[in-house]
C-alpha cells in the first residue's frame, strides 16, 4: 500500500527543520509516542537506527527505525532551491514502511512538507488490516501531519490534548 499526503506549515524551512532534528520536541507532536530513542548512531543522522514505541489505548507498537537517506546531511543554512529529503525505514511486528519525506520552501514564510508512505504487512492478520482498513494509516498520517503543524505554529502539545 503507497499513499502520499502533504501541508503547508507557516514558518520558514529553517525553522521547520530545527523543530524536527530536535528530539526533545518529538512527544509533543508525535501521537502515542512513548519511546524514541538510538541505539545505533545519533538522533537525525544518515544510518542511525532507532528504538520506537508507540501506544494507542491498550495497543502497543514497537519497531525499529533507520534513516536511510538525509539530504543534504548538513541540514544548516539550505538554500531555498534545495529540496530536503528524510527518508525512514520502520520495521515491526508483521509490518515494514518506507516513510519518504521531502520538505520544500514555498516562500519566505512558508514550507511544503511532501509525505509518501508505503507499507507491507507480514502475516495474516497484518495484511488483512491493511486490506480492509487503508485509510486508517492515512488517517494516521494525516493526524500527525496536522499535529506537528500545530506545534510548529502555535506550540500545541498533543500531550495536553484530550483528542
Amino acid at each position: 500500500m503507497k499513499y502520499t499526503t502533504s501541508i503547508e506549515i507557516a514558518l520558514p524551512r529553517e525553522k521547520v527543520l530545527q523543530i524536527l532534528a530536535d528530539p526533545a520536541h518529538l512527544p509533543k507532536w508525535l501521537r502515542g509516542l512513548v519511546l524514541h530513542e538510538p541505539v545505533n548512531g545519533v538522533h537525525g543522522e544518515l544510518g542511525t537506527v532507532s528504538r520506537v514505541v508507540f501506544q494507542t489505548g491498550k495497543q502497543r507498537m514497537e519497531a525499529t527505525e533507520t534513516i536511510t537517506r538525509l539530504e543534504p546531511e548538513d541540514l544548516h543554512a539550505v538554500p531555498g532551491s534545495v529540496v530536503v529529503h528524510y527518508d525512514r525505514e520502520i520495521v515491526g511486528k508483521g509490518m515494514w514502511q518506507a516513510q519518504r519525506d521531502r520538505l520544500i520552501d514555498a516562500g519566505p514564510d512558508t514550507t511544503l512538507w511532501e509525505s509518501e508512505s508505503e507499507f507491507r504487512f507480514g502475516g495474516l492478520l497484518m495484511r488483512l488490516v491493511g486490506l480492509v482498513l487503508p485509510g486508517v494509516f492515512r488517517k494516521q498520517s494525516r493526524q500527525h501531519m496536522e499535529d506537528f503543524k500545530a506545534f510548529a505554529e502555535h506550540g500545541t502539545d498533543v500531550r495536553q490534548g484530550t483528542n
